[in-house]
């Protein structure tokens, strides 16, 4: 019996896509084995440097650790510790006091930045590069400088206040102003960054919103009110989210310019972490004041997102 032509054609287009398909697996097969070579260095990364070293200071929170002999067990001894401890409670409200203080600020003022930035000047570009070095600058060389600003005695912060008659106060040596330098010092290092990061969502707004606002006689503060601020709010949560999570990280700045004094007014919680781990040795101790930090940095963040997703622009 003869087979019609109509059945050939099915046959050679079954086989066909039968070939097509064992080539496309074959292909998707040696996909997936290249792609998990590829992420195995980075996941064999964040197992042994991130994740295990993680798991591992959850362990060492109810030990007694000196790094000299073995961990140990200690139970609830640290949480009692913790409590008590007046230390921590100064620390904790130090982070709390720059996280106050520096977030607003720095995001208010890249705002600003930002508006001026968005402009079609010559030789704008240079002006961005400018504001943006300081958050590209080794913060070592960064606070040494600001630490020769805050002199009382060779400052020239002191001595540019005291061409107005203003006696300057002893920036770093005195307990109400130390926090309140860092904050300034935080604020200018890292506004150029954030400044960028509010360029770049000032950039995506359509011009025409601005012209149909021109047209209805609105100002410059109307259209900043109505349009800007509005429309750049993604832009202002990524920065109010970065900004909250590097401001809880204070370190280096209190550790090279004040020690965490004057008489730990600047002692951060991470500041208070690297002292009890690697000068007092108790890395029970600091683990159990790292996870603080670690639920207190969780928390604010989640608060964050939560309220993000309220506007329409929380994380996928």
């Amino acid at each position: 019996m003869g087979i019609s032509v109509s059945q050939r054609v099915t046959w050679l287009t079954r086989a066909n896509l039968w070939q097509r398909f064992q080539r496309a697996g074959g292909l998707r097969r040696q996909e997936i084995i290249w792609g998990l070579l590829l992420i195995t260095p980075n996941a064999l990364g964040f197992l042994l440097f991130n994740l295990g070293p993680m798991v591992a200071s959850l362990g060492m929170i109810f030990t007694d650790w000196t790094v000299v002999r073995p961990p140990e067990f200690v139970g609830l001894e640290n949480f009692q510790r913790l409590i008590s401890d007046d230390l921590f409670a100064t620390a904790l409200l130090n982070t709390f006091y720059y996280v106050g203080g520096y977030v607003p600020l720095v995001t208010i003022f890249a705002f600003l930045l930002a508006n001026l930035l968005d402009r079609k000047l010559r030789g704008i570009a240079i002006y961005r590069t400018v504001f943006f070095m300081p958050s590209v600058c080794m913060f070592v060389s960064i606070a040494v400088l600001w630490q020769w600003l805050y002199s009382p005695t060779s400052g020239l912060i002191n001595y540019f206040l005291s061409l107005f008659g203003i006696q300057g106060p002893g920036w770093l040596s005195e307990t109400r102003w130390a926090m309140p330098a860092m904050i300034v010092m935080g604020v200018w290092r890292h506004v150029g960054y954030y400044s960028l990061i509010f360029l770049a969502g000032l950039q995506g707004v359509p011009q025409e919103f601005y012209e149909a606002a021109e047209i209805d006689g609105a100002g410059a503060w109307a259209k900043m009110r109505g349009i800007t601020v509005p429309l750049v709010f993604p832009s202002t949560f990524f920065v109010l989210v970065m900004a909250f999570i590097e401001a809880f990280q204070l370190f280096g700045e209190p550790y090279i310019m004040t020690g965490g004094g004057p008489g730990y007014a600047t002692t951060t919680l991470v500041f208070l972490i690297y002292r009890n781990a690697f000068e007092g040795f108790k890395m029970g101790y600091a683990a159990l004041q790292a996870w603080v930090l670690f639920v207190v940095v969780f928390v604010v963040t989640l608060v964050q997102w939560r309220l993000g997703q309220e506007r329409g622009h929380g994380f996928a």
